[in-house]
């Protein structure tokens, strides 16, 4: 029978998820994700990252909304101290005041991308409404796509999510964008990474194969991922 944890204080490892969040939303202007926390606080699990951050969440030190990748707001630093979020502080809506992003379409997570000209499809009078306090300050140039495909299951990204996007024409290496590929007029949503002259677009599924472009100028990235709204209780990314 497992027993209850003892508060007993936060150890270095809650300190050090405190300081990587803080720090990253002060440069940044919204949170870090699950990974991004991991990778800077040296915890190689991501259910390990989730059980500090459910201790966090228990001594009021964060808020959390499992439903959306990022979906944390920093409450206390680690010294103790409230956390002030300036211009995007939240308010009585919990997680943060929300902000409509429009929706421009769907697009392609699967062996099949989608034809650029429905990802291209902007529609104002439609949007996703998101906690002001897991974006950036400016928001002018995000969008949302829903997910149509399995190809990034691994990342947490199923059929029907929606993905936030920051629009972008140049990604480093790791990055996860959407490209479009003007040979064929497709659309699709990958890993990034430029190998020599070549760019390779990796699915995070084990069962496909990647999409390899030999001259990197014929790939035509379109957007950075920013975070992920699922449509059942997934953890975040």
């Amino acid at each position: 029978m497992m027993m209850a944890r003892k508060k007993k204080g936060l150890s270095e490892r809650h300190l050090k998820i405190l300081e990587v969040m803080q720090k990253y939303q002060d440069e940044n202007g919204y949170p870090p994700s699950i990974r991004e926390i991991g990778r800077q606080a040296k915890i190689s699990s991501t259910s390990v990252v989730n059980y500090y951050l459910d201790q966090l969440e228990e001594e009021n030190y964060i808020e959390r909304d499992r439903k959306v990748s990022r979906g944390m707001r920093l409450l206390k630093t680690s010294t103790g101290e409230a956390y002030e979020l300036g211009d995007m502080a939240g308010s009585s809506n919990g997680i943060g005041t929300m902000v409509s992003i429009p929706m421009a379409g769907r697009i392609g997570a699967g062996i099949m991308a989608l034809p650029s000209s429905d990802f291209a499809y902007y529609d104002e009078s439609s949007g996703v409404e998101i906690a002001r306090s897991l974006l950036p300050e400016d928001t002018s140039d995000i969008f949302a796509v829903e997910v149509d495909g399995e190809s990034m299951i691994d990342a947490m990204i199923n059929d029907g999510d929606i993905v936030v996007m920051r629009h972008a024409q140049e990604a480093r290496n790791g990055e996860m964008v959407a490209v479009r590929l003007p040979d064929d007029d497709t659309m699709t949503l990958k890993y990034f990474y430029k190998e020599g002259n070549r760019v390779r677009l990796q699915p995070a599924n084990p069962t496909m194969e990647p999409i390899y472009v030999e001259d990197s100028r014929e790939v035509e990235i379109q957007g950075k991922v920013l975070l992920v709204i699922r449509q059942v209780g997934a953890s975040p990314i």
